[in-house]
């Protein structure tokens, strides 16, 4: 019996050695852990450049005072087609957002006139907008890929004029030609990044390019004229943004 046993001992220790044997020869199992997925989060930071259209309206009031006709008050609600192209740059700061823009848009904002006959005198005068830029701020505040802002700064812009007068001796006084006037703007609007590099917008501005005032001695008393350059754009737009840094 004894015998018997020790076999049996023997027997489990060499199976017991034999399996530690095999198991150390077997190649060992190292989990690698996966990387995460790191999305990257839409920056508006970077230069941009682009197209706009849109549409212009006059919001001028013009004043005129003649000796022959008397005050004549006109308020100019002439409107038309507006486009052009801007460049850009954001910085973004959390969720505010900062930047730059230079514009230059064609206007079809066409010329207000009048037309007015008072024997001996007779004489018609208007003017337009053809075209306008500006160099504005933008400051805005960013939900992911959409952006709200406000923007304002310098206006410039070009203008035709048409003034002809005949005084009570037919004596022609004519004045035909191009103005560049500066002045300001304010505004705002929304822009959304559909892409990384793809934006659009729409905004709206008020432009003011200033005052013109001036005075013609024809006869005693003379005629006055005070001539507001001054209009409302709403526009649509889209963006390429060059980089994210």
């Amino acid at each position: 019996m004894n015998r018997y046993m020790s076999s049996c001992v023997a027997i489990a220790a060499l199976i017991a050695g034999g399996t530690s044997a095999l198991a150390a020869d077997l190649p060992s199992r190292t989990v690698v852990p996966v990387a995460p997925v790191v999305v990257p989060i839409f920056t508006w930071t970077g230069f941009y450049g682009g197209l706009n259209a849109g549409y212009g309206w006059n919001v001028n009031d013009n004043r005129y005072y003649d000796p022959n006709t008397g005050l004549v008050q006109k308020e100019d609600s002439d409107g038309g087609f507006v486009g052009g192209g801007q460049i850009g740059y954001n910085y973004q700061l959390g969720q505010f957002v900062g930047g730059i823009e230079a514009d230059v848009q064609y206007a079809d904002l066409s010329a207000g006139s009048e037309t007015y006959l008072n024997e001996p005198s007779n004489g018609h005068r208007g003017k337009g907008t053809d075209w306008f830029g500006t160099v504005r701020a933008r400051l805005g505040f960013a939900l992911d890929r959409a952006l709200v802002y406000g923007t304002g700064g310098f206006a410039f812009g070009g203008r035709d004029k048409e003034d002809n007068y005949y005084d009570d001796y037919y004596t022609n006084f004519y004045d035909d030609g191009d103005d560049i006037s500066t002045g300001w703007t304010l505004g705002g609007g929304i822009e959304y990044a559909f892409t990384d590099n793809l934006t659009a917008k729409v905004e709206g501005l008020y432009i003011n390019l200033g005052r013109e005032k001036n005075s013609y001695w024809y006869t005693v008393p003379n005629y006055e004229k005070r001539t507001d350059n001054e209009f409302g754009v709403v526009r649509a737009g889209v963006n390429y943004k060059f980089s994210g840094y």
